[in-house]
């Protein structure tokens, strides 16, 4: 079958999530809470970097690099003396229209997605990917840093759609981050709403999420870092986020612990030496490690099976479908080149 594309195709993301604020109160009296704020802190570092071998090798050179102060400002933030539990909260919102590209250049390309991807919601649903999300909600994936050395950690779900409000609470320590063939009926039940949204033609779902993660008192926790792009101006070395004085996580980092699901990738090694699941990514891309795990040489990547599921051909895996959908949940531009 020759390949039909198109060179503008995109999809508005199905998963959005909000920036998530930052609050301390403590794991007893959770209804007195405060925002958290940054504060900065200017310290005196010592030299820790690889020096070069002419340095290392030297005494008298090592010692003048090593006195040299190495001064630094930095954003930090921390409970209150008083204060043992960080809170998190965000709004998560799923939308359906799955099957409707939000640009889409040709007509034919565009009859042939929508079949392709009405075929996936009758026949595979959107429970597969739905229950991956609700896992990563109820594990408290998106917490990152900060869920490393919690002693007890809270989630609290509430749909906030008119007439069909529901609630979920979750102890995040009875769910992995590495198993998401797990299930049980809270995650079922959680997983049936965002699944119902995500196949919906024009439907959707939005959830309140307040997450409690008991870290101790006056404890650092962890808000977004900022990127700086023009590191010529100002003079902190590292800057944190915050929206109207208040610590803050970006949405682009929620929803990226949200879609870490891919465990379908060929590499893929669910023990304690892998590195687990990955976020969906059109080419597997894992930047902190520096490598991307699904290649077009190797055939694994999104636009190899896109290109042909889209145009009607079956995918030799069922999950390999799941990667698609979860790629266009994602959302993106994808269009090919006419030139």
């Amino acid at each position: 079958m020759a390949k039909n594309t198109a060179s503008v195709l995109a999809f508005e993301k199905k998963m959005v999530p909000s920036d998530g604020y930052m609050y301390g109160t403590t794991w007893d009296d959770r209804d007195n809470q405060a925002p958290l704020k940054l504060k900065e802190k200017s310290v005196r570092g010592t030299i820790s970097n690889r020096l070069k071998p002419t340095v290392q090798n030297d005494p008298v050179k090592l010692n003048k690099e090593v006195e040299k102060a190495n001064l630094q400002t930095v954003d930090t933030c921390a409970l209150e003396p008083d204060q043992d539990t960080l809170v998190l909260k965000f709004t998560l919102k799923f939308l359906g229209g799955i099957h409707r590209p939000s640009a889409c250049n040709n007509a034919d390309f565009r009859q042939s997605y929508s079949k392709a991807a009405r075929t996936y919601v009758k026949e595979r649903g959107f429970m597969e990917l739905s229950r991956r999300y609700a896992l990563n909600i109820a594990n408290a994936r998106f917490l990152w840093r900060n869920r490393i050395g919690a002693e007890s950690i809270d989630v609290e779900v509430n749909a906030l759609n008119k007439g069909a409000e529901q609630k979920w609470q979750f102890n995040a320590g009875d769910y992995t981050l590495r198993d998401m063939d797990f299930t049980n009926d809270k995650i079922d039940s959680l997983a049936e709403r965002i699944s119902q949204a995500l196949a919906s033609d024009d439907d959707f779902l939005l959830i309140d999420i307040v997450c409690y993660a008991k870290v101790g008192k006056a404890q650092e926790v962890y808000p977004s870092e900022e990127l700086i792009l023009d590191k010529g101006k100002g003079n902190k070395s590292k800057v944190l986020y915050a929206v109207n004085g208040i610590a803050a996580m970006h949405s682009q980092k929620i929803g990226n612990a949200l879609r870490t699901i891919d465990t379908w990738y060929p590499e893929f090694n669910d023990s304690a030496q892998g590195i687990g699941p990955i976020a969906v990514e059109p080419y597997g891309a894992v930047t902190n490690l520096g490598k991307a795990y699904r290649t077009p040489k190797a055939k694994q990547d999104f636009y190899t099976f896109f290109d042909s599921w889209a145009n009607g051909e079956s995918l030799n895996q069922v999950h390999d479908e799941h990667y698609v959908m979860a790629v266009l949940v994602r959302g993106g531009v994808f269009g090919e080149s006419d030139k």
